[in-house]
């Protein structure tokens, strides 16, 4: 287990009282497959699953549909203490045959986003058209995930300009119309990829950088905890749904695609009184626990020693409230290959 994972797990609720906190944030959960034991990195088993719903539906949360979630920040209308969203990315058969029992005995709204292309190929691991059908006519949510769930980041604007296109005829021809949300394949967006999602007309678009929805987060890319059978224990699951937003503006850099600067400069200001930055500690994927300085009052930079490799990398920050919960903001960044 990462360092600063294992930090973090140190600290779990235990029950602690709402505080008369502004319910103007929202934890979003992201699955990809249920059961399949095969693919352990993108994979939660059926008993941490069954763990995490038994605690949603029996702890002081509300899970609420993601598109009502998004309407409300967006409005900035109030939202209940500790809500929740769950959504699943790629379209897995598993999601159809075992996730939405479960979830639906359960009364949890979700949102699934599909692969256009690998729902028409057929294969036997991933939802048909007629599957898909019976969740939208259920009430499930449907959002958009490209056609072939390319590295955006790495593919240049026509293929893209493509995806998002070939994507939306297929909702289009498949069930009567493109959806109104969007989740980047890898979860990797820079500025580029979310003006496309903003010019294609999606009403929101979601990474995989965890992190709270808050009411200053970037409609354009919502931060979602990713779930999967290393990350899915109940313990660590009680504290991801627990998390409040660490508010912050002026994040640098904005592209997630890591050229000539890297290590990149990373670093954000953070808005809101929430207590002594000093206690603030930032977690790289590749190196553990980073170098913070505090500059000023409120601007945080965050400084690595060694250049991130190819692949994605994560940065975590978290900073533990009165409260006894903790504040977290995600990023991720993307190294192309050589």
């Amino acid at each position: 287990m990462k360092s600063w994972a294992a930090a973090l797990m140190l600290t779990i609720w235990m029950g602690l009282p709402d505080l008369a906190l502004a319910a103007d944030q929202a934890v979003i959960l992201m699955y990809h497959r249920f059961g399949e034991s095969k693919f352990p990195s993108t994979n939660i088993r059926l008993k941490q699953f069954e763990a995490h719903i038994a605690e949603l539906t029996s702890g002081p949360y509300h899970v609420l549909p993601v598109s009502e979630i998004v309407a409300k920040i967006q409005a900035g209308a109030s939202l209940p203490e500790r809500t929740v969203g769950i959504t699943v990315d790629d379209g897995y058969l598993s999601v159809f045959k075992e996730a939405w029992p479960r979830l639906s005995a359960a009364g949890l709204p979700f949102t699934v986003f599909i692969s256009t292309d690998l729902a028409d190929r057929g294969a036997a691991s991933y939802m048909r058209w007629e599957q898909i059908r019976q969740l939208r006519d259920a009430g499930v949510g449907i959002g958009a995930h490209t056609a072939s769930h390319p590295h955006m980041i790495a593919s240049d604007a026509a293929r893209l300009d493509d995806e998002i296109e070939k994507s939306g005829l297929r909702f289009q021809a498949e069930l009567g119309a493109a959806p109104d949300f969007f989740a980047y394949p890898y979860g990797e967006a820079a500025g580029r990829e979310r003006a496309l999602a903003l010019k294609s007309g999606y009403r929101a678009a979601f990474g995989q950088h965890s992190g709270v929805f808050h009411k200053s987060s970037e409609v354009t890319y919502i931060p979602r905890f990713a779930l999967n059978e290393s990350f899915g224990a109940i313990g660590r699951f009680r504290l991801v749904i627990n998390t409040l937003a660490l508010p912050v503006a002026d994040v640098a850099p904005i592209d997630a695609g890591i050229g000539a600067v890297n290590p990149p400069n990373f670093g954000f200001t953070v808005t809101g009184d929430i207590g002594n930055l000093k206690s603030l500690g930032c977690f790289s994927s590749s190196e553990g626990r980073a170098r913070v300085e505090i500059l000023g009052e409120r601007r945080v930079e965050v400084r690595l020693k060694k250049p991130l490799p190819r692949g994605r990398s994560r940065i975590n920050c978290t900073l533990r409230d009165a409260s006894g919960r903790w504040r977290w903001l995600g990023t991720i960044f993307y190294v192309p290959p050589k």
